[in-house]
C-alpha cells in the first residue's frame, strides 16, 4: 500500500507528534523510535496512530523539498569577519602564554592555525617544527598534553581581557545584515572562541547593533572546526535546510573547511581577516601594489582550502548572494 505524506493527519486533541492514518490503513499501527524501522501490528477495532519522535505543529505533515532556490541562512565567523578587523584578539594572548612558558613565538606563527578551537590552536602551534624545537630546547623534552592544559589555562584570562577591546564591528556589517533581514535570511555565527569569550564578543557586538539569531562556539560541540557540527546544529535550531540554502563566511582555512564539510556554500574573507592581518588603518596605508599582493595571496590560500568564493569583506555579500541564488535557480549546488 502506498501512503502519501498528505494522508497523515493529526487527530483533534491528540498529542503533538501523533498522526491518524487514513481509514484504508486503519488496520496497521506504527511506532517510530530514533530512526528504527517501523513496527506494524494489527488493529481490529481502533484507529491507528503514527507516532513520530519530535514535534510537528502542522495539522498535516507537508513533504519538505530537498532543494532550495534561495539562501535562507548565513553563518558568519566573528573575529576577522564581522568584528576585529585583522583578527587581533587571539594573537597577543597566544604569544604571551607561550612567552610565560619560556618559548617565543611570532605573530605569523600565532596566526597560522587561526579558526580552530583555541585549545586545538595551541596543539597546532606546538606541532609547528620551529616551536616544537624551541620547546624541546627550553624544557629538555617534547611537549605533553599537560603542557597544553597549562598553556590553555594561561591563555584564557588573556583572551578574555583582549577580546572586548578589539571587537569593534567591521565596516559594512550592519548594512549587510539589514539587507539580509530584508530578504528574510536568518543570521547565525560560529567561532573558535571558547564559550566565555564568545559570549563577550556577542554582547559587545549586540551593543553595536549586531545581534545574530543564533550563535555557537567551539565549546558547544564535541569537535570544533573544520568539523561541520556547529553549522548542523544551527541549521536544526533555526529550521533551515537543505545545506544548499546556507552560506558560511569566514576568514580562515578552518572556516572554509567547516562550510565544505557541512555541504554549504563556503565563502572566504580576505581584507578584514587573519590572512592579511592588518587593521583598517594599516590596510588603507598600503600602496595599491602592496594591497593587491597581500589580498591576492590570502585569496589564493582560501581558494586552495576549498572556498567557493572569496570576497574582500562581508560588505560584498549581498551582491554575491544574488549570484549564488541565480546558480541555485539553474540547478547548481555547493
Amino acid at each position: 500500500m502506498l501512503l502519501r505524506a498528505a494522508d497523515y493527519t493529526r487527530p483533534v486533541g491528540a498529542p503533538t507528534g501523533s498522526f491518524r492514518l487514513p481509514d484504508v490503513a486503519a488496520k496497521l499501527s506504527f511506532k517510530c523510535r530514533s530512526g528504527e524501522e517501523a513496527l506494524s501490528a494489527a488493529a481490529e477495532s481502533r484507529p491507528a496512530l503514527l507516532t513520530f519522535a519530535g514535534n510537528y505543529p502542522q495539522e498535516t505533515i507537508v513533504p519538505h523539498t530537498t532543494t532550495s532556490a534561495r539562501i535562507r541562512l548565513v553563518v558568519f565567523d566573528w573575529a576577522g569577519t564581522t568584528v576585529d578587523h585583522g583578527c587581533f584578539a587571539p594573537v597577543a594572548p597566544f604569544i604571551d602564554a607561550f612567552q610565560e612558558a619560556g618559548v617565543a613565538i611570532t605573530s605569523p606563527q600565532a596566526r597560522a592555525p587561526m579558526g580552530l578551537h583555541k585549545r586545538d590552536h595551541i596543539v597546532a602551534l606546538l606541532q609547528q617544527q620551529e616551536i616544537a624545537a624551541a620547546w624541546r630546547q627550553k624544557h629538555g623534552r617534547d611537549w605533553t598534553e599537560a603542557d597544553v592544559d597549562q598553556l590553555y589555562a594561561a591563555f584564557i584570562p588573556k583572551q578574555l581581557a583582549s577580546v572586548v577591546a578589539v571587537s569593534r564591528l567591521v565596516p559594512g556589517v550592519l548594512e549587510t545584515v539589514a539587507e539580509l533581514r530584508r530578504r528574510d535570511v536568518k543570521i547565525a555565527t560560529t567561532t573558535g572562541f571558547f564559550k566565555e569569550a564568545a559570549a563577550l564578543v556577542y554582547q559587545t557586538a549586540r551593543e553595536q547593533g549586531y545581534a545574530p539569531d543564533a550563535s555557537l562556539s567551539a565549546g558547544d560541540v564535541e569537535r570544533g572546526r573544520p568539523a561541520p557540527w556547529m553549522i548542523f546544529r544551527l541549521m536544526e535550531q533555526l529550521d533551515v535546510f537543505p545545506p544548499a540554502a546556507v552560506i558560511k563566511i569566514g576568514d580562515t582555512e578552518p572556516d572554509i573547511g567547516e562550510g565544505r564539510n557541512a555541504g554549504v556554500w563556503s565563502v572566504g574573507v580576505v581584507a578584514t581577516g587573519s590572512e592579511v592581518g592588518l587593521t583598517a588603518e594599516e590596510l588603507a596605508a598600503l600602496t595599491t601594489s602592496e594591497r593587491h599582493t597581500r589580498l591576492a595571496a590570502a585569496r589564493q590560500k582560501l581558494l586552495a582550502a576549498g572556498a567557493h568564493y572569496v570576497v574582500d569583506s562581508v560588505a560584498d555579500l549581498p551582491r554575491l548572494l544574488v549570484e549564488i541564488e541565480e546558480r541555485l535557480q539553474s540547478g547548481d549546488r555547493p
